[in-house]
């Protein structure tokens, strides 16, 4: 078994690029695993080759930037990068249609009344009806509004950004740090509400970090189905936090 202590110190020191190969080889599973949690998301609209290449990308660079003194862990830092270089590539390629995007927010709209008029969660049926569609259209746009959203939930949860001590704003970010508690607080008061089969797949997901496939087998149902019980927890998690839905699903 290769030290990778000392494999890192010395790449860190020379730059290597027979190091670097070795150390994007050892991690590379890393790009596997987070390729294969965002396919819930996005595997029917992009190549599954292509998500590892872009992650390919952030795995190269968090090597190349990545600074042990700083007494992070390189999986929690790579898995960072990783998945922001995979979400920054695909949103460049700007292939969510405008039409989705509005019929994404008018579903949106319509679930959050009907939850509030109706005073539980929408059926499909429900939501066919309000929105004066087929039961069938109304699924297959709840299964794409995942993908408008392209794993907001994700991002938050996982913490998926990078702060700079050194730029911010003592009391902005106090106020910033009370805002997060009291979303948190929201957002899992909000799971606690989810019907049994959104919250079982809504904490494999999210909290397990299992892969759409590895749900589906865990369930028992197609991985299809997965991705519409997907959706639908998506969609009651948005109506469920108001004002700061912005923060989550931005």
């Amino acid at each position: 078994m290769q030290d990778m202590d000392k494999i890192w110190r010395a790449y860190i020191a020379t730059k290597d690029p027979g190091l670097r190969e070795t150390l994007i080889i050892e991690y590379a599973p890393l790009v596997k695993i987070i390729a294969g949690r965002l396919s819930i998301h996005i595997g029917q609209y992009v190549e599954y080759e292509d998500i590892i290449s872009y992650g390919i990308f952030g795995l190269i660079d968090a090597i190349d930037k990545f600074e042990p003194s700083k007494g992070i862990k390189f999986e929690t830092y790579a898995s960072i990068r990783i998945r922001g270089s995979i979400i920054d590539n695909i949103r460049k390629l700007d292939w969510v249609p405008r039409t989705l995007r509005a019929k994404n927010k008018k579903l949106e709209k319509t679930y959050s009344d009907l939850t509030l008029e109706l005073g539980h969660e929408p059926s499909s049926e429900e939501l066919a009806e309000k929105l004066d569609i087929s039961v069938e259209e109304t699924q297959d746009l709840m299964r794409k509004s995942s993908v408008v959203s392209l794993v907001s939930l994700d991002d938050y949860l996982s913490a998926n950004h990078e702060a700079n001590p050194a730029e911010s704003d003592g009391g902005n970010s106090l106020d910033k740090s009370i805002e997060e508690r009291e979303v948190k607080k929201m957002l899992t008061d909000a799971i606690d509400q989810l019907g049994e089969k959104e919250k079982k797949v809504v904490m494999l997901y999210y909290f397990e970090e299992l892969t759409l496939k590895e749900i589906s087998a865990v369930l028992g149902v197609s991985e299809s189905r997965v991705s519409q019980i997907h959706s639908k927890a998506v969609m009651l998690l948005q109506s469920k936090l108001g004002k700061y839905k912005h923060l989550l699903f931005s």
